[in-house]
């Protein structure tokens, strides 16, 4: 299919973004996504950080995707809609990325809290990516990571919006076939898509990464950008069938 016109600039304005924060390493300190209580947060980062990419493979790959299923998706709702849809999808993929950061940090906070730590002593050594020793007394390993890593490492990349539109194309095309590159067997997109997902959910609990080398993706991201697509298609779907209804 040809590529649409939304989905043209969505790809030009992430490759200017990539491009200029190649050139520009600052632009990273204020356009990807920040805990909102590290002081490097703005509140304009749950948008822009959908733009922002870490890596040459992880533009090419969201990219591709964009231009994969955006188009499709464009084609059938016109630009406005893949437009508002795609970056609500984006949004929900920080909110729940920052809510699940949030449960863990302050988790973590009150246990140190109760046992003789000062709450105002934790936050600048979190903000500092580091971590007192004292504290694997009563954390685990895993946890005090997980407080340093959602503190003060920033997420960026368009996945949450993407998988959003994995979930829509899912919903409107349930029997299109579709594979990863180390998947040779077709699936079906009703099969392929809640795998994926289902994937996605257990590596985030586990902090692992699909195609592994251990932690550094967002799965929590991925997830908040799938339910809130799917909020949104459930949403739309029932409006379509109650103006299409007679009394």
């Amino acid at each position: 299919m040809k590529i649409t016109e939304v989905v043209k600039q969505l790809l030009i304005v992430n490759i200017i973004f990539f491009v200029g924060s190649y050139f520009v390493p600052v632009i990273n300190q204020y356009f990807a996504l920040y805990y909102f209580e590290n002081s490097m947060f703005y509140p304009w980062q749950p948008l822009t950080h959908m733009f922002m990419h870490g890596g040459v493979a992880h533009i090419f790959f969201n990219m591709f995707a964009l231009y994969s299923f955006g188009s499709t998706l464009e084609y059938s709702w016109g630009g406005k809609k893949f437009l508002l849809f795609y970056l609500a999808c984006g949004l929900g993929a920080a909110l729940l990325h920052t809510g699940v950061n949030y449960f863990m940090i302050h988790d973590g906070v009150a246990t140190l809290v109760s046992n003789g730590f000062k709450e105002s002593d934790i936050y600048p050594v979190l903000e500092q990516q580091m971590y007192d020793t004292r504290w694997t007394n009563y954390l685990s390993t895993t946890h005090i990571e997980a407080m340093v890593s959602g503190f003060s490492i920033p997420a960026v990349g368009a996945s949450g919006a993407i998988y959003g539109l994995l979930v829509a194309f899912a919903c409107m095309y349930p029997n299109a076939s579709l594979a990863l590159m180390f998947i040779p067997v077709p699936i079906k997109a009703k099969y392929f898509v809640p795998g994926i997902l289902a994937l996605d959910l257990i590596l985030g609990f586990k902090g692992s990464a699909i195609f592994g080398g251990g932690t550094g993706i967002a799965h929590f991201a991925h997830i908040g950008g799938a339910i809130m697509g799917f909020i949104l298609m459930r949403i739309w779907t029932k409006n379509q069938f109650n103006k299409n209804r007679w009394d």
